[in-house]
């Protein structure tokens, strides 16, 4: 798969000739993006493209993968007109192969890699039992191994150069089960297994990291993308992100790596009501949400971008709304609440126990 190059280089040079400033000694912490090389796969809309124009912003160099051949090299052109030097590699992550050949070309163009970021996600909305099984195989494929394929194509380069940062974008779907979206849950629950595991594989790296990223859900085209099996129209419920500000949290990950981060005000109560009462958490989110798909409005089955690319490149999604409370906000202001009572009671019924 031949990748389409968008990059410039200075007169007399070639992008693959790395300078002094990328290939320090192997302890070395590069101090700009300027001097970093950043590999995105999910490039092409949504978080994806907002985060390539963030990190091009700050001067790195990209290499930007997608299916969508058109949206990556608008995107390449876009990045260096900021003023970075961007190659756009046509990439699907569901083939090893490709992947492979995605880390190749990076390191061919640019000399090294510093950072590889994981951001592709799919889901299919929908029964469990209503979904294609096919459709829940793609899911898992996509996600999970679409993100060991991408450690297993980048992480000998880090290992060989002694330093390197993988990025794994799983969501607060890797804590909390989301139902009518069970492929996509076991996906997301997959790779937080893989990250932590890696990641003590990687312990006498000290110079290598394994981050992973849980937002809330994100105002990007991804949910209207994805596939739908349900008979409705699906929206994430509010609050919603910006997908700018879950591209900022990326980008500060290249020079302040963190083992995990959270972005979103529901992201640490609902973590912590799963952790303490699963069962009731299953039983809220279920009500919600069949609540939610009863009330919304019909829509034909699709199967979104499972099995082709996304047509569209836009980075938000179009689900913001000026309004400051709404109903589910509520819904998690109560399991936030929930979840701080139940916690009080388990520490006080530990502290009499052990008197």
């Amino acid at each position: 798969m031949s990748p389409i190059s968008a990059a410039k280089s200075p007169a007399g040079t070639t992008p693959s000739t790395p300078s002094s400033a990328h290939d320090g000694p192997a302890d070395a912490t590069p101090h700009t993006l300027r001097s970093q090389v950043v590999v995105l796969t999910g490039a092409s809309s949504g978080i994806g493209r907002a985060t390539a124009l963030a990190f091009a912003a700050q001067g790195a160099s990209l290499a930007l993968a997608a299916r969508n051949q058109e949206a990556l090299q608008s995107l390449a052109t876009e990045c260096e007109a900021a003023g970075a030097r961007a190659l756009a590699v046509p990439t699907d992550v569901t083939d090893p192969a490709a992947m492979a050949a995605l880390a190749e070309s990076a390191i061919a163009h640019f000399g090294h890699v510093d950072m590889w970021i994981n951001n592709v996600g799919v889901g299919a909305v929908g029964r469990f039992e209503e979904t294609p099984l096919a459709s829940h195989r793609r899911v898992v494929e996509a996600n999970l191994l679409g993100h060991m394929h991408g450690a297993y194509a980048i992480v000998p380069h880090f290992r060989e150069r002694g330093r390197g940062t993988l990025v794994n974008m799983i969501s607060l779907g890797g804590w909390v089960a989301t139902p009518y979206a069970t492929a996509y849950t076991a996906s997301k629950f997959g790779i937080r297994g893989f990250s932590e595991s890696l990641r003590a594989e990687l312990a006498e790296f000290p110079g290598i990291h394994v981050c992973e990223v849980f937002p809330t859900f994100v105002d990007s085209p991804g949910m209207s993308h994805g596939a739908n099996y349900s008979g409705h129209r699906v929206a994430p419920p509010p609050p919603v992100l910006d997908p700018r500000r879950v591209a900022a949290s990326l980008v500060s990950l290249a020079t302040r790596p963190r083992a995990r981060t959270y972005i979103g005000a529901p992201a640490r109560p609902g973590i912590l009501m799963h952790a303490l009462a699963p069962n009731l958490m299953a039983r809220v989110l279920g009500w919600v949400g069949g609540a939610a798909m009863r009330r919304a409005a019909p829509a034909a089955h699709s199967d979104g971008n499972l099995f082709e690319p996304s047509r569209g490149c836009a980075i938000d999604g179009g689900f913001r709304s000026e309004r400051k409370t709404k109903p589910t906000d509520a819904v998690w202001l109560g399991l936030g609440a929930i979840a701080a009572v139940t916690a009080f009671a388990l520490f006080s019924r530990n502290a009499r126990s052990t008197r």
